[in-house]
């Protein structure tokens, strides 16, 4: 395959709306949280027939079962991630899995270059787009064509408006009916909303106001998407039962104070993990962001990547150490892309000089169907990714450019 060198300088500054101060002191606006970026849990339609017998393995694996994948976004190089000393956490994934180090992007500004991985096409979109991809996802992909339920599949992001918008597409054939469950952990578990409903102590007694709160949040939840006009089906009772249980015991635990630099993007790893052990949904994508510091500071990248390893680490253990989730979840790791080769006049790295730093990025992949200890030398795409998932869902991407990743199969 021809590695494609389109590349676009980047500023980094998003629209925003309500701050998240207003959000939190006005109650009607937690009522209608699903509708809000930056504090979003939203779900979708089911499709009429499941295809996956529960606890079947995925039509196109022998053993795999789910499929967890991990984006970072905000542009992260090879050189600061396997073997540098940075991530332990995904140096053990790629021993004991296969990496393709020649993983060939597109420099298409933070979002594009995101969407994607998730839609399997080459689109560019401005940095301040914040409208729906034109292109099926993956998350629509596999919800219509496996027919789950939105249960089953679920989106965990750092929280910017522009990461509510991977969870389902614009294409009429598509759309929010088939999307992704979406949770911002930055939007939903911080110490505001916690000390708004009246702090940790009332949050664990009978109280009434954080009842009236918790109610607001059961509706959030329950409420079908109403972003674009759209309409849909909530989660089943049950499932919203579950969500509403994990919504509590989140703002009760340490996830909401999680703070300082990378924040965010630890907030999103955390969720996932812990969504993975009461839901052990079918699919789990999260999107990261944090590492765009690098426009400023190299040493604060590094410590970026670091603590989201950390936190990689975490969920990559709660998996591993779970006998279920073990022997049938399978993990993917990429960037959306890389970074300059060299410093900029700030001790930062940019992102537009296209050189290899910029344009190939490590994907790892593990899992119990994947080769062990594997390096693969040939060339491929990050639009491959979800080509590929769909392909171990049984189902087909009609819209996707991408291809099936050879040499990954054991």
């Amino acid at each position: 395959m021809t590695r494609r060198a389109q590349t676009r300088r980047h500023s980094a500054t998003s629209a925003r709306g309500l701050t998240r101060r207003d959000l939190l002191r006005s109650g009607a606006a937690l009522t209608a949280a699903a509708a809000l970026p930056g504090s979003l849990l939203a779900s979708a339609a089911m499709p009429a027939a499941p295809l996956l017998l529960p606890g079947a393995p995925l039509p196109g694996a022998r053993q795999t079962k789910r499929i967890v994948l991990v984006v970072f976004g905000g542009g992260v190089r090879s050189r600061e991630t396997l073997g540098s000393g940075n991530t332990p956490a995904l140096d053990r994934m790629a021993a004991e899995g296969t990496v393709f180090p020649r993983t060939s992007v597109r420099n298409n500004g933070h979002y594009g270059s995101t969407v994607n991985i998730f839609t399997g096409t080459n689109e560019s979109y401005g940095i301040r787009e914040n409208g729906r991809p034109i292109h099926p996802t993956l998350f629509e992909y596999v919800r219509a064509g496996a027919g789950l339920p939105p249960s089953e599949v679920w989106l965990s992001t750092a929280g910017s408006d522009q990461e509510t918008n991977y969870a389902y597409s614009a294409h009429d054939r598509y759309g929010a009916d088939y999307g992704a469950n979406l949770i911002g952990g930055e939007g939903i578990f911080n110490a505001e909303l916690v000390d708004v409903m009246g702090g940790r102590q009332a949050l664990g007694s009978a109280n009434a106001d954080v009842e009236r709160q918790m109610a607001a949040l059961r509706g959030s939840v329950r409420t079908p998407l109403v972003v674009d006009g759209a309409a849909g089906v909530a989660n089943d009772p049950e499932a919203s039962g579950r969500i509403e249980r994990y919504l509590l015991e989140e703002l009760r635990g340490d996830t909401a104070r999680l703070t300082g630099l990378g924040a965010n993007d630890a907030k999103s790893l955390r969720v996932a993990r812990n969504l993975m052990g009461i839901f052990r949904p079918r699919l789990m994508a999260v999107t990261l962001r944090n590492a765009d510091v690098a426009h400023q500071s190299i040493n604060d990248y590094v410590t970026v990547i670091r603590r989201c390893d950390e936190e990689l680490g975490q969920l990559f253990d709660t998996i591993r150490n779970d006998e279920e989730l073990a022997s049938s979840t399978a993990i993917f790791v990429l960037p959306e892309f890389g970074r300059d080769r060299d410093l900029n006049m700030r001790r930062g790295l940019d992102h537009g000089d296209g050189s290899e730093d910029l344009l190939n990025v490590n994907l790892v992949a593990w899992g119990p169907d994947f080769r062990k200890g594997k390096v693969q030398s040939r060339e491929i795409e990050s639009i491959d990714v979800s080509v590929t998932i769909a392909s171990m869902f049984g189902v087909k991407s009609p819209v996707a450019r991408g291809s099936v990743i050879s040499g990954l199969m054991a």
